[in-house]
């Protein structure tokens, strides 16, 4: 089982690659495929990293095919590392049953719960992939990151993020899904993965995380669609402004009219992001 990455696709755009990686993962005990888009090359310096976390149902590949953010990443010379959203391949009953649950629904925690035990996307982002990119790619910069990501990807990233002040530079999210302890998408996930002890839930919920890790040097950005169908029963970014504000936090949330929950409003203002995170990496 190869732990180093094998390239299995590479496509040029904007003068870098997009280049899609298999490896095996030693933390998720599966095969995993990740995305790199590298900007074209710097002969002087190596180029900082910006993760991105995709949302429910997607895979490495959505981000990459449909956001539009190389133009940018290119311009600012920044590298996309876009992983994928869950193990597959280990064929655990009723892993793939729900849309929300299991296979394509990671929700970047590391569950607890003996039947979900490789469900590990926590550590694999945090601890796994920037050790993988470190050692394979010595063109990329791992110890200057930030991280962003849409709907799950957006909790995941301010989650990883408020408990990872050191690791990232800043943080950004569409639609993320911000007080999952008190939606229905998080209350199935972490009662599946977490079991029923809430005290476990909030240590995934950015809403509560807030007040315990205040010390945010760089505005928290976050784009909301005012059209999107799950703002007001799933996402809830109002409760997480409210915790901003309490904490005294930096918080840039803004609400984009008529925008839905699609890839056409993340490629809207992919732009916007990218610019932040390269502003806050210091380019």
């Amino acid at each position: 089982m190869e732990t180093k990455p094998t390239e299995i696709s590479s496509t040029k755009m904007f003068g870098g690659f997009n280049k899609r990686y298999k490896h095996f993962s030693p933390t998720l005990g599966c095969s995993m495929v990740f995305h790199i888009y590298f900007p074209p090359p710097s002969a002087s310096k190596k180029v900082p990293v910006l993760y991105w976390l995709s949302g429910l149902t997607c895979t490495d590949e959505n981000f990459i095919i449909k956001s539009g953010a190389q133009r940018t990443a290119s311009a600012e010379g920044v590298a996309l590392i876009a992983p994928d959203t869950s193990p597959r391949g280990l064929n655990v009953e009723g892993e793939a049953d729900n849309w929300d649950f299991g296979v394509g629904a990671g929700f970047y925690l590391n569950a607890t719960q003996e039947k979900w035990k490789n469900w590990r996307m926590y550590d694999y982002v945090v601890k796994e992939l920037p050790k993988l990119l470190s050692e394979n790619f010595p063109q990329l910069d791992t110890s200057r990151a930030s991280i962003s990501g849409h709907s799950m990807g957006g909790h995941g990233a301010l989650t990883i993020y408020l408990k990872n002040l050191d690791k990232y530079k800043s943080v950004s999210a569409f639609a993320p899904i911000c007080n999952p302890i008190n939606c229905p998408w998080g209350q199935k996930a972490f009662t599946n993965y977490l079991g029923d002890n809430k005290a476990d839930w909030v240590e995934y919920d950015a809403t509560h995380l807030i007040s315990k890790f205040r010390d945010v040097s760089a505005t928290i950005l976050i784009d909301q669609g005012e059209d999107d169908k799950f703002l007001h029963d799933q996402l809830l970014p109002h409760k997480f402004e409210e915790a901003c504000r309490s904490a005294n936090v930096p918080l840039l949330l803004r609400l984009q009219p008529g925008y839905d929950h699609s890839y056409f409003f993340i490629a809207t203002f992919i732009e916007d992001h990218i610019r932040h995170h390269a502003q806050a990496l210091k380019l």
